[in-house]
């Protein structure tokens, strides 16, 4: 089993790592025994480029799990990440969008936690942590607990990683007129997606016609389209004519440099495929000059700008 892991596994391999899966298909191993179900490790996490420790499919439920091997607390960053993870799987896994998940935190010397089970309205309950010895009597506990249609194993795996496009692939799309639904890759985010959208732009008009202010929250896991709701509102609304014109703003540079390119590349290539006479350029930005700035000077500013549109390149206002 540690050879099949380690021939699959895309980075170096350490011994503390090697080691980890020895602790863990060991604590399996007991703890499992006498259960029928299915079990991978190391599941990738595209969208995230993680992967987690341990899935495991029995009966109706996807048990997450997340091991911290010689561990004796449980660390609350590790709680979040095990539900990140189970989180990522029911937004963007299709296979796991009906199925209930339980996140499991396992810190192999720690003493479990007695919690309630508590499942959200998506169908993810809030993560449990565990001891070593804890795994098998809360696994029959949420086998007791929770009732559904057992999860076909093979039907899981070869299940379709949906997750939301890319900003540039957004951008791009949005601005080619496409909608939120149109370019969003689930249903279930397309629901979500077009109903964020509106209510936004519904109380972006409030505002406007009351003459007040708004300020809206859009809260969501790492990936499910928050980005894209903000594009989607400036992009509908991008006219200058527009009485409620938008404007995008990031603090993030580096993604405004890239998008802006993207989209400049991306109509360069519409209206050439429409026939139109285009041409790639560059926009000069010429300050005037400043008699008391040292570094603008006028002789040097203001003839470089009468030079320039001498040549016919027009002024940007």
């Amino acid at each position: 089993m540690i050879g099949r892991l380690a021939s699959a596994n895309e980075f170096s391999l350490e011994a503390t790592q090697r080691d980890a899966w020895r602790a863990q298909i060991d604590l399996l191993q007991r703890q499992l025994a006498g259960l029928a179900g299915f079990i991978a490790f190391e599941f990738s996490i595209p969208r995230m480029g993680r992967r987690i420790d341990v899935v495991l499919l029995i009966g109706p439920v996807v048990f997450v799990i997340e091991f911290k091997v010689g561990e004796r607390a449980f660390d609350s960053a590790a709680l979040e990440q095990v539900w990140d993870y189970a989180l990522d799987l029911k937004n963007f896994h299709e296979g796991s969008h009906a199925a209930p998940i339980v996140p499991m935190l396992v810190a192999t010397e720690a003493k479990g936690v007695e919690a309630e089970l508590q499942r959200d309205a998506d169908g993810v309950y809030r993560p449990l942590a565990l001891g070593a010895a804890d795994l098998r009597r809360e696994i029959e506990r949420c086998l007791r607990s929770i009732s559904g249609t057992p999860v076909d194993a093979a039907a899981w795996l070869a299940a379709p990683y949906h997750p939301t496009p890319t900003i540039i692939e957004a951008a791009r799309a949005l601005y080619g007129r496409h909608s939120v639904e149109e370019i969003s890759r689930s249903d279930a985010g397309a629901r979500n997606l077009r109903v964020t959208s509106r209510r936004v732009e519904e109380l972006a008009q409030e505002a406007r016609e009351t003459r007040s202010k708004r300020i809206c929250f859009v809260t969501g896991v790492p990936g499910a389209g928050k980005t894209l709701v903000g594009l989607n509102v400036a992009t509908r609304r991008r006219s200058k004519d527009d009485a409620a014109h938008a404007v995008y703003l990031s603090g993030n540079g580096p993604l405004v440099d890239v998008l802006r390119e993207a989209l400049t590349r991306d109509e360069f290539a519409r209206r050439k495929a429409a026939g139109e006479s285009v041409r790639k350029g560059k926009v000069v930005f010429v300050p005037p000059g400043d008699a008391a700035d040292p570094t603008r000077s006028p002789a040097f500013y203001d003839a470089t700008y009468a030079y320039l549109a001498s040549l016919g390149i027009p002024t940007l206002q």
